[in-house]
């Protein structure tokens, strides 16, 4: 299995690092079979799987049967597991039973948003022997409170603000951090400042990974076309082709036809 070891000595060797987002076993064992380093199980299946209209709609049980899936899928993949919203604000005991069964259901490590208010939640988890990635930046589950989904950090006071919390997610014990619609600038600078990976997702080239949404990636979803999710595929118009040639070839009485038929 691929270790947060390994993860750390990838993004010290400069290889950049791949994170992508998968939600099943059938997903996550194409990811597996590619060169991603790892496989975030993130709290937007909440939107993408299972179509809520934010990701605050994730659960504990929800992320664990997914989290489950996926690890049937990639059996050696570093596996990156959200703790959904507010997982880690419920206290100290709280926060680890979800760890907990974040971790029992296959994940190798957990993601939580932001800092502030939890700092003590971060440091026990991972004294617990649960390894921890950060998030900061544009953090999905308090998109209401950050006045919705806009750049973070432009102003001296914010970039300050996200580097103090870098500085205090590494202090902590966090293996690594993602970087989420934050200035480029910004970015480089806490990857240069910090020894733990920085994975950028709308936060430029300067970090020392990258992560997208495996259904962002290959395009299979014409509603939502964020700019810094580059579409690799046009899977959306390629799945509606390929069910509709289905349609014609089953209402033209040509499939099944000869080997398609079981005797």
């Amino acid at each position: 299995m691929k270790t947060i070891l390994q993860f750390a000595q990838a993004a010290r060797e400069r290889r950049g690092l791949v994170m992508v987002t998968a939600y099943d076993a059938l997903m996550a064992r194409l990811v597996a079979a590619s060169a991603a380093d790892a496989i975030l199980v993130g709290d937007s299946l909440a939107m993408v799987a299972h179509g809520f209209p934010s990701t605050i709609h994730a659960t504990v049980e929800m992320m664990a049967m997914h989290v489950a899936a996926v690890r049937r899928g990639a059996s050696d993949m570093l596996v990156v597991a959200d703790l959904p919203f507010l997982a880690v604000r419920r206290g100290i005991a709280a926060a680890t039973d979800a760890a907990g069964t974040l971790m029992q259901a296959g994940a190798t490590a957990v993601k939580l948003e932001g800092v502030a208010g939890h700092a003590d939640v971060i440091a026990h988890l991972v004294q617990s022997g649960i390894p921890v990635m950060g998030h900061l930046g544009l953090t999905p589950q308090t998109v209401h409170q950050l006045g919705g989904h806009r750049l973070q950090g432009r102003s001296v006071a914010e970039a300050e603000r996200i580097r103090a919390e870098a500085r205090e997610l590494e202090a902590r014990g966090a293996f690594a951090m993602v970087l989420e619609c934050i200035p480029a600038a910004l970015a480089a600078t806490i990857t240069a400042e910090r020894a733990i990976p920085t994975i950028g997702i709308g936060a430029g080239a300067g970090t020392a990974g990258q992560v997208l949404v495996l259904s962002d990636l290959l395009g299979l979803d014409p509603r939502f076309q964020p700019r810094f999710a580059r579409r690799y595929l046009e899977g959306d118009s390629l799945v509606r082709e390929a069910i509709d040639r289905f349609a014609r070839d089953v209402r033209a009485a040509e499939f099944p036809t000869g080997a398609e038929v079981l005797a």
